[in-house]
């Protein structure tokens, strides 16, 4: 039975998470680490202040489900901005940019892992963590730094969403993979293939319905229309849940339904402050869960790790200016914005954990995305002082200046 003190917890918790997100806002920085680290310092070693346990046994059944519920508003916030007809509409130049992105953090996910000698399963899991660019981050340092008329940005955000479409299949197969507990083949395969199968039905079917769904949310009420929403996306997360598809993906899947709705400013409104709220409450309670103590082993693996991230994040963002007639130097306003690590990069760690596999894969996600969420935004506002000290300022031919002699001389202009 919850005792008198359960209420003071949670609300101590929320207060000290806006406490700290003060002190972000304050220093102009990603508020992501610092939710992260507040819930590792307080956590498991924590002191009890009276009738107040800062380790919060009691309240972290409650804050992991908030926890939990901000894991399927990023997704359901991040299905309501994607849009397959505007991927398709980005061109060539974005396609072939993310998929060199895709494939060379991919890559470096494999080589990390077989540096590690971790098992295949272990290794799927890593190369999701090191693929996952953090929407919230990049779209934060975009708008803190007046970049989001730069020509670049729509490549940047191109990428992401193709990015973010990688995401969805690769939680798909790790679903399949790890959630399943099934080491047969053809068992993971299956499951796999009901995962893609259902994300192409939502795609397919799923805007078919939107007409329907736009009659139904004809209401006047406010009241009914948020939960008409809340109701979407609770059946379709928990529906995916049983049949081993993360319910992440579920809450995708109801976003990108609704995506097409002709009520969708108003959706993003009303679920903005719940994903707001919850997605810090899910930072949080990853902190919680993690033993600062555990974390020496993976620290030397996660810092190397992050270098080779840059560095092939800074490659495709060579390839994506490349082939969008953008100049050299907008390479590295794409490659550092694009490196930054967050949410999805903990979802994928936090499925390894209901997967049971090795507790590395927890401490590495913590160091990996500590060091690239603090690192990225500073690199991509230095960008172009980088670029300036490394290949010096661009050639900019002068005007030449008329004299009145050679006017009187009858030079042409």
């Amino acid at each position: 039975m919850p005792s008198q003190t359960l209420i003071l917890e949670i609300g101590i918790a929320i207060g000290l998470v806006a406490f700290v997100g003060l002190i972000a806002n304050k220093l102009k920085f990603s508020v992501i680490p610092f939710f992260i680290l507040i819930g590792m310092v307080l956590g498991q070693h924590a002191p009890q202040i009276g009738h107040i346990d800062l380790t919060f046994t009691e309240s972290k059944p409650f804050i992991d489900f908030m926890g939990r519920l901000g894991v399927l508003f990023l997704l359901f916030y991040l299905g309501l901005e994607f849009s397959v007809g505007r991927l398709i509409k980005s061109g060539k130049a974005i396609v072939t940019g993310g998929t060199i992105y895709v494939l060379l953090n991919f890559i470096a996910g494999l080589l990390i892992g077989w540096m590690m000698d971790l098992p295949f399963k272990e290794m799927m899991v890593l190369c999701g963590i090191m693929t996952s660019s953090s929407t919230a981050i990049v779209a934060k340092v975009l708008t803190d730094l007046k970049r989001t008329a730069n020509p670049e940005t729509e490549v940047i955000m191109g990428m992401i969403m193709f990015d973010d479409l990688f995401i969805a299949m690769h939680i798909s197969f790790l679903s399949g993979l790890i959630l399943t507990g099934s080491s047969s083949f053809w068992t993971v395969a299956g499951t796999s293939l009901l995962a893609l199968g259902f994300i192409l039905t939502f795609l397919i079917l799923g805007r078919k319905l939107v007409p329907a769904i736009d009659k139904l949310l004809q209401v006047k009420s406010s009241e009914l229309f948020i939960l008409l929403i809340f109701a979407l996306l609770f059946i379709t997360a928990g529906f995916s849940e049983t049949i081993h598809v993360a319910e992440a993906i579920g809450a995708l899947m109801a976003g990108l339904v609704l995506a097409d709705s002709q009520y969708i400013k108003k959706i993003e409104g009303m679920v903005l402050p719940y994903k707001d709220f919850f997605g810090a409450m899910f930072f949080f309670s990853f902190g919680l869960s993690i033993d600062v103590l555990s974390l020496g082993g993976a620290v030397m693996w996660a810092s190397i790790a992050a270098i080779i991230t840059v560095f092939g994040n800074l490659a495709s963002g060579y390839f994506a200016a490349k082939f969008s007639g953008m100049k050299n130097k907008t390479a590295f306003d794409i490659g550092f914005t694009l490196s930054a690590r967050g949410e999805f990069s903990i979802i994928m760690a936090n499925i390894g954990k209901a997967g049971n596999l090795l507790p590395v894969i927890q401490s590495f996600v913590v160091v990996y995305v500590l060091i690239l969420s603090i690192v990225s935004p500073l690199l991509t506002k230095e960008s172009r002082n980088i670029w300036t000290k490394l290949f010096g300022k661009d050639d900019i031919k002068p005007k030449v200046i008329k004299r009145l002699s050679d006017l009187e001389s009858g030079q042409s202009l």
